[in-house]
């Protein structure tokens, strides 16, 4: 056999090596890649259960412990619904008592409700008091959308329900003996309503006094429970 042969013989068949080695290489990196794929498709939705399972678990654990207090909230309900303070300041005989605390905080900004309370309820049935004047102001943001000063407010606001805003601001003045205004505090202070007092001030005028008296009262804005479906990201 000719030298020249044997070499063309050796250098066929190392390129023929090369070949079956990259071809075996080649399909070595495609089951690798393929391998490293499925590895981070399977991360990643064991990453999504777990998030899943996390939402899961606040929700069973809130509703346990609303279930655990359940009885308590209910056994409370009962002994206010017997209690006989509150039960003899009922608007009506045929409410249940503890309709007296809905109504000492009612859930909505309501000032004409108010202003009507304070005048014919309060105040008009004192014996020699005169209403001088009466003004209730709109809740700023619910009722009304400007404050006191006349300056707008954005309307996004109305509706928050935040602390400042959970109050009605009033005044008025009356006027009358030292009876009949004693009476009218006392028949404030009496009221289903929460009202504090904020100013109060007394002049003397010929045989009368005027009384002029500044305060708040108090309501809480209604909760809302709502079921929904949250939406996990992957």
């Amino acid at each position: 056999m000719k030298p020249n042969d044997t070499a063309l013989r050796k250098r066929t068949q190392i390129s023929k090596a090369n070949r079956t080695m990259f071809i075996w290489i080649a399909a070595a990196s495609a089951l690798v890649g393929f391998a490293i794929v499925i590895a981070i498709f399977l991360g990643q939705k064991l990453v999504f259960n777990e998030k899943v399972l996390l939402q899961k678990n606040k929700t069973i654990s809130v509703l346990n412990a609303d279930n655990k207090v359940v009885a308590d909230l209910k056994t409370q309900v009962q002994v206010l619904d017997t209690n006989t303070d509150l039960a003899s300041v009922k608007a009506n005989d045929s409410d249940q008592t503890i309709q007296v605390i809905l109504d000492a905080l009612p859930s909505d900004a309501n000032s004409l409700a108010l202003g009507a309370s304070l005048q014919n309820k309060l105040l008009a049935g004192v014996a020699g008091l005169t209403i001088e004047s009466l003004q209730v102001d709109p809740v700023v943001g619910i009722e009304s959308l400007t404050s006191s000063t006349g300056s707008a407010i954005p309307t996004s606001t109305a509706g928050t329900g935040t602390a400042s805003e959970s109050q009605i601001t009033f005044r008025f003045a009356v006027s009358g003996n030292p009876d009949a205004l004693k009476q009218a505090l006392t028949n404030l202070e009496r009221s289903i309503r929460t009202i504090d007092i904020t100013n109060l001030q007394i002049e003397n005028q010929g045989a009368s006094q005027i009384m002029t008296v500044q305060g708040r009262a108090f309501y809480e804005p209604a909760k809302n429970v709502v079921l929904y479906d949250k939406v996990v990201k992957p």
